[in-house]
C-alpha cells in the first residue's frame, strides 16, 4: 500500500537527512526541519526513532527492490537479454540518486548492532537474492540461490566503491567491474 502524501514526504526527507548526516543525525527534528513542516509532524507519524528508522529502512528496500523487479521483467521479455548491460545502466540511476545506496549502507551498518533491524534488513536481502536469481535465470546464466547470493554481496561492494570514484570514472568502473563479476560468478550459458 503506498504511503500517504504527508508520510511520503516525511520518509523523503529522512532519507535526506540519513544521508547528509548519518544515522546520528536522523531525529523526528531532523526530519521535520528537511520536510518544512512544523515539530511533531514526524513523531504524529513514526513515534519513535526505532520506528522511523524501521518505516525508512522499509521504504529505501523497497524503491530498490522495485527497480530491480523491474529490471527482471524486463529482461525475462527482452529477445535477447543484456543482464550485466541492464545492471550497468541500474547501478548508474542508483548512483545518481546516491542517497538511496548511503542509506542503504547505514541502515545497513546499524542492523549489525540491532537484531529487529537486522532480520528487517534480513527479509530484503532473500527478496534481492531471488530477483538476481530471476534475472540469471532470463538471461539464461548457470544459477542458484548461492551464486545469486554471491552476486548480490559483490554488486553491494561494486556500489560502494563507485560511490567513492569520481562521478566521471563511475561508468567505466560500472562496466569493469560487472563484466569481470558476471563472467566470474554468474556463470555461463545455462544450456
Amino acid at each position: 500500500m503506498p504511503a500517504s502524501p504527508r508520510r511520503r514526504q516525511l520518509l523523503d526527507a529522512a532519507l535526506h537527512v540519513l544521508a547528509d548526516e548519518g544515522l546520528k543525525g536522523l531525529t523526528h527534528r531532523a526530519v521535520d526541519r528537511r520536510a518544512g513542516l512544523p515539530e511533531g509532524s514526524c513523531s504524529a507519524y513514526l513515534r519513535t526513532r526505532r520506528a522511523l528508522q524501521a518505516a525508512l529502512a522499509e521504504d529505501v528496500a523497497d524503491r530498490l527492490l522495485g527497480d530491480v523487479d523491474r529490471l527482471a521483467d524486463e529482461l525475462a521479455t527482452a529477445d535477447e537479454p543484456d543482464g550485466v548491460g541492464a545492471a550497468i545502466a541500474l547501478f548508474q540511476r542508483w548512483l545518481d540518486r546516491r542517497e538511496l545506496l548511503v542509506a542503504r549502507l547505514e541502515l545497513t551498518m546499524a542492523a549489525s548492532r540491532d537484531p529487529e533491524l537486522a532480520g528487517l534488513l534480513a527479509d530484503q536481502r532473500r527478496r534481492l537474492v531471488e530477483l538476481v536469481e530471476r534475472i540469471m535465470t532470463a538471461t539464461g546464466k548457470e544459477h542458484s540461490a548461492a551464486r545469486a547470493e554471491a552476486l548480490v554481496a559483490s554488486y553491494d561492494g561494486v556500489l560502494l566503491a563507485a560511490l567513492l570514484k569520481p562521478a566521471a570514472e563511475r561508468g567505466a568502473f560500472l562496466a569493469r567491474s560487472l563484466d569481470l563479476l558476471g563472467a566470474g560468478l554468474a556463470g555461463g550459458s545455462g544450456a
